[in-house]
């Protein structure tokens, strides 16, 4: 059952509000009046029971060095997923199928929840490696070769997130 909220932030909520609405206008098929209606009553509904979640309060807004580090991240990631895509592509089209999957477990240096999923799904996202479970600090991944699991355990994307977590 949905709750009243006895007290809204007017600029969490104006500021999420105006964010929503003006997704909802981008990713809209038509701008006529029924659009635009539904999308005004959505980004309120939207932003009166959640614009604390979306909205951060100034002190936890990340300064411009952790966005940049953090985009600089991703790009590099991608530049990974490529990597990994052609070198799953070779092993499977080999006729030999050199595979020798492997499941390693590591304790990367991170100590944010944050940076700990992001590396996580970003093995995830990586094709030839899957990360099983986090436990505690140790990470437990699965990879289709045994080469690609120690280069998962000195992954250079994880110096990267320590980068960024050090940032904020």
């Amino acid at each position: 059952m949905i709750q009243h909220k006895d007290s809204i932030d007017k600029p969490s909520f104006i500021t999420a509000f105006i964010a929503l609405f003006v997704f909802w206008l981008l990713v809209s098929s038509a701008i006529d009046i029924q659009h635009i209606l539904v999308g005004i009553v959505a980004a309120f509904v939207v932003s009166y029971y959640s614009a604390d979640l979306l909205i951060k309060k100034r002190e936890d807004i990340p300064s411009i060095k952790v966005v940049l580090l953090f985009l600089s991240y991703i790009y590099q990631l991608l530049l990974e997923i490529i990597k990994a895509n052609i070198h799953v592509a070779r092993i499977v089209l080999d006729p030999k199928l050199p595979i020798s999957p492997v499941i390693i477990k590591f304790k990367p240096r991170l100590k944010s929840e944050t940076a700990k999923v992001t590396l996580a799904n970003s093995i995830t996202l990586t094709p030839g490696t899957l990360t099983l479970d986090i436990i505690g600090d140790t990470f437990y991944v699965h990879a289709l070769t045994a080469e690609a699991a120690e280069e998962v355990k000195t992954w250079h994307m994880e110096k990267r997130l320590k980068e960024v977590e050090d940032a904020a």
